[in-house]
């Protein structure tokens, strides 16, 4: 069970993903929750099978407490993102914020940072790493789910070329919640598994998927997210891909490989 769950909800992720271009409207709609649903339960059934129950508990509170904490704070004040709104189309709200909302920070935190991990030795340069590369993410998501009218910006102005509707304040924001996040995420988990393997494929997936996705298929407004999104999740995918081409983590553990389960402590 413990390499098996996290790879079948992996996989179970993957089809749902790639019924989302054949779908619209409500259906829409309900692929997208669906699709955030599935990522969280991979990657905290994976925190859990692999780290235990501290580290898994630790980083719901951290991501997911935390995620809807501060998009409460921007729903209700523009800090850190800029003013913006949830419509209702994602299911129920709490504090104007989609309930479903915070459990896409779990989501893609956990991968991000045991990518960054995997990637370099340095303290510092994994929590770089892995705040980028979460804060990276939504260089995709936004543009997609603004596209849907799931939320919207009160002043959509200055944007990235080619990427019309959000602020580039916002992805400032996001960086720098993504940091404080990958800084508490860190206390807890300092270093990689044998086990770790589907939350790598979990990130390149997430990576190569959604450049696929808004090059061919999706028709986004200004048709830049895919090259933004490329460069901005590349920086922690590209590292991430070559270390694993140059070696295979279950048969030749690396330095920082624990032992599986482990339950790391701060």
């Amino acid at each position: 069970m413990r390499r098996s769950l996290p790879w079948a909800l992996l996989g179970g992720l993957v089809l749902v993903q790639i019924s989302y271009p054949l779908t619209g409207g409500g259906a829409r709609a309900a692929v997208t929750v669906a699709t955030v649903l599935l990522g969280y339960a991979t990657s905290v059934s994976h925190a859990l099978l692999t780290r235990g129950p501290r580290v898994a508990v630790w980083l719901v509170l951290v991501t997911t407490g935390g995620g809807f904490a501060v998009e409460a704070l921007g729903v209700a004040t523009g800090f850190p993102f800029g003013e913006y709104a949830y419509s209702a189309d994602l299911g129920p709200r709490l504090a104007g914020v989609s309930l479903v909302v915070p459990l896409a920070w779990t989501w893609m935190a956990w991968p991000a940072w045991l990518a960054a991990v995997r990637v370099t030795r340095s303290r510092a340069g994994r929590v770089a790493l892995a705040a980028v590369g979460l804060a990276a993410w939504d260089l995709f998501l936004d543009p997609q789910m603004v596209a849907e009218g799931y939320w919207t910006w009160a002043d959509p102005r200055p944007a990235l070329p080619g990427v019309p509707g959000i602020p580039l304040g916002n992805y400032l924001g996001w960086l720098g919640v993504a940091l404080v996040m990958t800084v508490l995420v860190r206390t807890s988990a300092r270093e990689a598994s044998t086990e770790d393997a589907p939350m790598y494929a979990l990130y390149l997936w997430t990576y190569a998927g959604s450049v696929v996705a808004h090059a061919v298929f999706l028709d986004l407004p200004g048709s830049g997210s895919a090259l933004w999104g490329a460069l901005g999740m590349g920086l922690l995918a590209a590292p991430l891909a070559w270390s694993l081409r140059e070696e295979d983590p279950d048969r030749h553990p690396g330095p920082h490989a624990a032992p599986s389960g482990t339950d790391e402590s701060p």
